[in-house]
């Protein structure tokens, strides 16, 4: 019986070395010049002689160090006319110019005697070396990386939205700054418009990134709360980066824009001291601007009451139920500056959530699982 196990173990372990995998790597990258900060894709393939059964891969490249970061894009392994062939694919950024080398190497650990001994005796034996392990250098890839003049690198567009330029006193003005394109989003640094006179509330960028053979595409907003008691105006602010297409400098611009505020009115201003008499119309103006006022003043103090309950969570739930719109609800929820908003500020901000009433019910929702 010994003697028949021994013969079946010879003949299965001469069957595997039979088919013994050899394999070839090849490397590549989509330039042989980039500039700094622009997405380099990098491609490394092991083709196998058969299915490469007994072999495991094991390729981790350095992903961070003082010249590059590096970002996995993609990995697979797929059989070409029955022979493996296993791919993996990298986005590169170079940080500084200069000469950049790609010098990685794989561990190709290919399962031994020892192994399919244990496998088909059932052995548990720590002390047999499972793999025969190879290390294989790869080729190295060279690429020249120039200067820009620009930490922001890649071809973008922008797209301003802003309510209409006339607003009553202490009547919030929103604002939002949205930017599509491809490239390196992570050098977009938050916008900063404050202003002197001008209560200014900014949420936190927004973005809806996916890595590329470009960089990062997809679309980064901002949105800002403009509140006065007078007009005022909004500087031009420039965002300048390096046009990947064109490889030249360009600017994103956010023109000037002058708000017209209606100015609350005044006692004084609201009465006529030669005239002892006031008509009905007269008295119902004046009590709405006062009220307007008043409604301005809150708003501008951003505190709100509930009569249901004293508890944040309680009066927050009042004011998103309360509000009438989608830019209203936005506006509220970002004045909470609550991280937890984000997912609905996203959907609503790609139009991907336009329904009042289901954005209130997510947030809802979300405050009250507190």
């Amino acid at each position: 019986m010994r003697k028949i196990r021994n013969i079946f173990i010879s003949f299965l372990v001469l069957s595997f070395n039979a088919y013994a995998a050899d394999y070839t790597w090849s490397v590549s990258a989509n330039k042989k010049e980039a500039y700094v900060n622009e997405a380099i894709y990098l491609k490394y393939v092991c083709e196998f002689n058969d299915r490469g059964a007994l072999y495991t891969i094991e390729f981790h490249p350095e992903v961070n160090n003082e010249r590059y970061t590096i970002q996995p894009y993609s990995q697979n392994t797929r059989l070409v006319d029955n022979k493996r062939v296993s791919t993996y694919e990298y986005i590169a950024f170079v940080k500084k110019p200069m000469r950049v080398s790609f010098n990685f190497q794989a561990l190709m650990k290919k399962t031994n005697r020892d192994s399919i001994e244990n496998t088909v005796l059932g052995r548990d034996n720590a002390d047999y070396e499972e793999f025969l392990a190879t290390k294989v250098k790869l080729d190295t890839i060279k690429i020249d990386i120039k200067e820009t003049g620009s930490k922001l690198i890649g071809h973008f567009s922008m797209e301003i939205k802003k309510d209409d330029l006339n607003v009553k006193a202490y009547k919030p003005f929103h604002l939002s700054v949205k930017i599509s394109g491809s490239g390196n989003f992570d050098a977009l640094e938050s916008i900063d418009l404050d202003m002197e006179g001008v209560k200014v509330f900014s949420q936190e960028p927004v973005k809806n990134l996916e890595l590329s053979m470009d960089g990062y595409e997809g679309v980064w907003v901002q949105k800002f709360a403009f509140i006065a008691s007078e007009g005022f105006s909004i500087p031009m602010h420039s965002i300048e980066y390096f046009d990947r297409e064109s490889h030249t400098l360009k600017s994103l611009v956010i023109e000037p824009i002058e708000v017209k505020v209606q100015k609350a009115y005044k006692k004084s201003e609201l009465l006529d001291e030669k005239s002892e008499t006031y008509s009905l119309d007269f008295i119902g103006d004046y009590i709405y601007y006062i009220l307007t006022f008043i409604t301005g003043y809150l708003l501008a103090k951003i505190k709100f009451k509930s009569k249901k309950s004293n508890t944040k969570n309680t009066q927050l739930r009042d004011k998103i139920q309360n509000t009438n719109s989608l830019d209203a609800l936005s506006m509220l929820l970002i004045l909470n500056n609550q991280r937890k908003f984000n997912d609905i500020l996203t959907a609503i901000d790609l139009n991907e959530l336009t329904s009042l009433a289901q954005a209130k019910k997510q947030a809802v929702k979300l405050i009250m699982d507190d």
